[in-house]
Order: C-alpha cells, then structure tokens, then sequence
C-alpha cells in the first residue's frame, strides 16, 4: 500500500520554478528571460551591464559577497562570479 500511496505523490508533485531550476539559470550568469519569467516576487528585469543606477548598486552589494565566500566556491565558474562578469563589475 505505501508503494501507491507514494507513486501518487510523484504525480501530484508540482515542477519548483524555473528560476530555481537549470532551465531558468543562464550558463554565462543570472536568470535568463524564463528564469525571469518565473520569479514570483516581483518584476526583475535583465542585467544592466552598460551601466546606471542599477549596475552601481548591484556591482557594490555582489562584490561585497566575494568576499564573504569560501576560498574553494570563488573559483570564477560559480554563479556569483559569472553574474558579476555579465554585468561588468
């Protein structure tokens, strides 16, 4: 009986959001456009990488948590690292 009981959890288990998933995280850094879509919280939108507003603020709240990392995550292939790249930080 728990073999069906679990077969029918797994089809009722809904997919998390893209944003949360490979499918919405862009290889080269951050969301991209479904990843995006998907997020729940509010609007966000793409990177600014030639600069304004947004790039000043974002660049010195990110290059902050550089320095929190563990010396083995900082190894430029890490999310953080490739997100600031793609924005010109």
């Amino acid at each position: 009986m728990s073999k069906l009981k679990a077969e029918i959890h797994k089809r009722e288990k809904k997919k998390s959001p893209a944003w949360t998933r490979k499918e919405g995280k862009s290889p080269t850094g951050g969301l991209n456009a479904k990843g995006r879509a998907s997020y729940k919280g509010g609007t966000l939108k793409a990177p600014q990488p030639k600069g304004g507003p947004r790039k000043k603020s974002f660049c010195a709240r990110m290059s902050g948590m550089r320095k929190r990392q563990k010396p083995s995550n900082n190894t430029g292939k890490d999310r953080l690292s490739l997100s600031l790249k793609k924005w010109n930080c």
